[in-house]
C-alpha cells in the first residue's frame, strides 16, 4: 500500500509520461483485446487511445532499436469517456481507456468475430474465444519463464530480456508448446493466460506467440496505472484475480494450471486450489535457475496434500505423466 505522499508523486510522474505522447486533438481509435466467452455471452475487452503505438520488428535491427521500440508502447495516451458498440452492445471507456462490453447470444465454437467502433468511426473486428461444446477442462498459464524465456526471477535480466528483444527475437520453451498441444486438443480445450505484464504488450505478445507458433488464447494481463496498491495489482494479486475470473466465466470447465516456481505461482496456484476446491485437476510448475526456494516448495507439498497433482521439473515433458493422463 503506497502512502498519501508517495501515491501523489507517483500519480504526477504517470501524468507526466502520458503527456509525452499526448496527442488529444486526435480521433480516438480502438486497440482490441483477446475476449472470452461466459454463460451470458462474450465478453469483448479493448482501449481507447489518442493513436496507437505498435513495435515493427525487423530481425537484423540491433538491441537499441528493440529498447527504443519497447519503451514507445508503455507510453499510453488512453481516452475516457469514449463510448464503444458492437454486437447490440455498448461500453465506456475508463480513466485509463478501458472498455469493456458484453454481447448477448449464441456463438460457435472457436474465435467469435464482432465488429465494434466509436460512433462515427470505421469498425474494428474484436475477437473472443467459445470453448467447444464438448470440452472437458481448460488450461491457465502463466507467460514469462513458463511458455517464453524471460528470466523473470532476475529483474535486471527480466527488463533487459523485456526491452530490448522483439518478438523476432524472443524465443518460446518448445516443452511448454508441446504441452499445451497435447492438452488442447485443437480447439476443443480452450487455454487462457495470466501474467503480469502490462496491457501495453498485448499486440506485441500476440506477435510473439504467433511467430513462435504459441497456441492462441485470452491474455489477461495487467494495468500499470497507479492504485492505492502501487503500480497495478500486486503479482499474485492480479494472478489470484485472473484464476477467479477465469474459472467464473468457465463453471463448467476444471482447469490446470501452468506456471513456474521463480514468481512464486506455488503460492499462487495453492491459494487458487483452496479457493475452488474440486476445479483444480492439476499443476505443473517449471523450475528456472536458481531452482525452487522454500517457500515454493512448501506451497508445492500443499497443494498435493490438498489432493492436486503438482508436477515440478525444469522443463514439462513429465507434467502429463503426473497427472495421470499417459
Amino acid at each position: 500500500m503506497l502512502k498519501p505522499l508517495a501515491l501523489r508523486a507517483a500519480r504526477l510522474v504517470e501524468s507526466g509520461l502520458e503527456r509525452i505522447g499526448d496527442r488529444s486533438d486526435d480521433d480516438p481509435v480502438l486497440d482490441p483485446y483477446l475476449g472470452y466467452a461466459t454463460p451470458e455471452g462474450l465478453v469483448l475487452r479493448g482501449r481507447v487511445l489518442t493513436h496507437l503505438r505498435r513495435a515493427e520488428p525487423d530481425a537484423e535491427q540491433s538491441k537499441w532499436m528493440n529498447l527504443r521500440q519497447m519503451a514507445n508502447l508503455f507510453i499510453t495516451d488512453e481516452v475516457q469517456g469514449v463510448t464503444v458498440e458492437g454486437g447490440g452492445a455498448s461500453g465506456l471507456s475508463d480513466a485509463e481507456g478501458y472498455v469493456r462490453l458484453t454481447v448477448a447470444g449464441d456463438f460457435d465454437p472457436g474465435w467469435a468475430t464482432v465488429q465494434c467502433a466509436i460512433p462515427g468511426q470505421d469498425p474494428v473486428a474484436f475477437h473472443a474465444r467459445v470453448p467447444a461444446p464438448d470440452a472437458e477442462y481448460m488450461l491457465i498459464s502463466d507467460i514469462d519463464d513458463t511458455m517464453i524465456e524471460t528470466g523473470a526471477h532476475s529483474l535486471a535480466r527480466n527488463l533487459w530480456t523485456t526491452f530490448t528483444g522483439s518478438a523476432l527475437t524472443r524465443q518460446a520453451h518448445d516443452d511448454a508448446i508441446a504441452l499445451v498441444e497435447s492438452m488442447t486438443d485443437g480447439t476443443r480445450h480452450p487455454i487462457f493466460y495470466v501474467s503480469s505484464s502490462p496491457w501495453n504488450l498485448h499486440d506485441f505478445l500476440e506477435d510473439l506467440f504467433r511467430h513462435e507458433g504459441v497456441p492462441r488464447g485470452p491474455m489477461f494481463l495487467r494495468d500499470l496505472g497507479i492504485t492505492e496498491e502501487g503500480v497495478g495489482a500486486s503479482h499474485g494479486t492480479h494472478k489470484g484475480r485472473a484464476i477467479d475470473a477465469i474459472l467464473a466465466a468457465n463453471p463448467d470447465l476444471d482447469a490446470y494450471l501452468m506456471g513456474d516456481s521463480g514468481q512464486k505461482d506455488a503460492i499462487v496456484y495453492r491459494d487458487a486450489v483452496r479457493r475452488h476446491p474440486g476445479r483444480i485437476r492439476g499443476v505443473a510448475l517449471r523450475e528456472p535457475a536458481p531452482g525452487v526456494g522454500d517457500d515454493d516448495a512448501n506451497a508445492i507439498a500443499e497443494i498435493e496434500a490438498d489432493g492436486v497433482p503438482c508436477y515440478h521439473g525444469p522443463d514439462f515433458t513429465g507434467a502429463r505423466r503426473h497427472w495421470g493422463l499417459e
